[in-house]
């Protein structure tokens, strides 16, 4: 039994209400939840909000019925990990035991129902802890970032003995791309963070990880879903 869920907190510093804010026609939250519930792989849905009114609109869409988070989860510092679990065993105690968990974070709407079901078959072929959703990272620390030394003279962020003088010669780094997520319900039990254990990527295209964190943001994703709805 898969759970999909989706945490939406009612405040946002970037865009305010932005989790129920209109983008295209329809409330943000909604272009995942629609992706949760016309999936075959997913059993139930569940939606991890401190807003009564994220919450009711929530409910009135189908999902199962575990209240709002508590106080100590509905702050911006709240880590995600604590809201999976605290969602995972509220659900669970609903709808039975989980097999996987299926986190999809509303503020990126423009993956694919391709890519919910290609991230749930490759956790169940390779078994992992968990699986992430990443893009080919744009700037790689072995090649192109800088940081500053002790006397404020930049360096490579992570030098090679030999040095790298092309991109093609980095190693292959990636973006945590905060889009899907496919975690082991044990692991999410037993574990304090997401990496500690055995974590994968999904590796999706740069234009299907854009994230909605500040306006400017919430312009370009609703100029890439207008185009997608359009074509």
């Amino acid at each position: 039994m898969i759970i999909g869920h989706i945490g939406a907190r009612g405040g946002s510093r970037g865009v305010k209400g932005k989790n129920m804010q209109e983008i295209c026609g329809r409330p943000l939250i909604d272009w995942s939840l629609d992706q949760l519930f016309e999936s075959d792989c997913i059993d139930h849905v569940v939606v991890s909000t401190d807003s009564p009114d994220i919450y009711t609109h929530a409910r009135a869409r189908g999902t199962l019925p575990i209240g709002l988070r508590p106080a100590r989860l509905a702050t911006d510092s709240a880590a995600k990990w604590d809201v999976w679990r605290h969602a995972l065993e509220a659900a669970e105690a609903l709808a039975g035991t989980a097999t996987a968990f299926v986190d999809l974070d509303c503020t990126s709407p423009l993956r694919t129902a391709e890519d919910i079901a290609s991230a749930i078959a490759l956790f169940v072929s390779e078994a992992p802890d968990m699986v992430m959703s990443c893009c080919r990272a744009r700037k790689n620390p072995y090649f192109n970032l800088v940081e500053p030394d002790e006397t404020g003279a930049l360096r490579i962020s992570k030098p090679l003995p030999t040095p790298v003088v092309s991109r093609q010669q980095a190693p292959r780094v990636y973006e945590h791309a905060a889009s899907t997520y496919v975690v082991s319900p044990d692991y999410l039990r037993r574990s304090s963070g997401l990496f500690e254990g055995r974590v994968i990527p999904y590796v999706m295209p740069v234009e299907r990880c854009m994230d909605i964190d500040d306006e400017t943001d919430f312009r370009l994703v609703q100029f890439l879903l207008r185009e997608r709805l359009d074509a």
